[in-house]
């Protein structure tokens, strides 16, 4: 009761629920699309990579997010014209671009004049420090996001199932897959206050696994993986209010919790159709 008097009393409380619902929504519904296209890896590369934009922002006087969101854009187009050209094999460009990433953020942070900044809340999250501005971002993202898919759900759907089809179907698959790369990348750049940079592949893809689990259809599965995720990020927050542990751990860990008992489940029903 306490933690939901304190949500309606304190600002930085009611920022944090709303970036709850607002991250849930869009980490659910464009981590569909990830996992069904097998591009989990790819998320993670863009996620680690930001730092490299977040560094240089640091050592250029630069807003970071600002850093880490071009520099993400970049890495999610680099890789996607390297695969999509074949100059490069998909998995490899996604290796070089998460660890020369890594290494430029740290070279710059190193860099910057004065002492270090922290970085932790970038690294691990640290959904209290949500600002109005944080807020308002999401909101359109999610808009967009939203709309997006209400729109093109099904187009989205055959670029991550099966391009030459979709290609035969005379939808641009290239400008889709492009589109779909940048959309993740803001999408990654503007959740990494939730749960950090480290831990936000799985905010990402868990949601879309625990609801594949039980459910096959592409549609159903993006509604369902938002509404995971909106759910264990609340529930996250919950629990770090309570046990005063960093929220994005605590979301990770009510998720994995979730995936568990949802495979359980599915196994042992799984196990009881056949002994009929």
């Amino acid at each position: 009761m306490d933690f939901i008097t304190d949500i309606l009393q304190y600002r930085f409380l009611t920022n944090a629920l709303i970036a709850c619902v607002l991250s849930g929504i869009t980490c659910g519904i464009v981590g569909t699309y990830v996992v069904c296209r097998r591009l989990v890896f790819l998320s993670g590369g863009i996620t680690h990579s930001s730092f490299g934009g977040i560094g240089i922002a640091y050592y250029l006087g630069l807003n970071p997010t600002l850093g880490a969101l071009v520099f993400a854009v970049l890495s999610a187009l680099g890789i996607e014209w390297a695969s999509g050209r074949g100059k490069m094999r998909e998995d490899s460009a996604i290796g070089i671009v998460w660890s020369v990433g890594m290494a430029l953020g740290i070279i710059f942070i190193y860099m910057t004049p004065g002492y270090a900044p922290n970085l932790m809340s970038f690294l691990f999250g640290n959904i209290l420090t949500v600002t109005d501005s944080d807020i308002r971002w999401l909101a359109v993202l999610t808009l967009v996001v939203v709309s997006l898919f209400a729109l093109a759900a099904r187009r989205i759907m055959y670029v991550a199932f099966d391009r030459g089809f979709a290609r035969s179907q005379g939808i641009p698959t290239e400008a889709l897959s492009y589109g779909m790369a940048v959309l993740t990348a803001v999408t990654i750049v503007l959740s990494i206050r939730i749960v950090g940079i480290v831990m936000l592949i799985s905010l990402l893809t868990m949601p879309a696994v625990i609801v594949n689990t039980r459910c096959k259809r592409f549609a159903a599965i993006m509604r369902w993986s938002a509404l995971t995720a909106v759910c264990g990020n609340i529930i996250g927050l919950a629990l770090s209010y309570r046990m005063n542990i960093p929220a994005g751990a605590a979301t990770i860990f009510v998720l994995t919790i979730t995936l568990i008992i949802v495979k359980i489940v599915t196994l042992r029903s799984i196990s009881n159709k056949r002994r009929r």
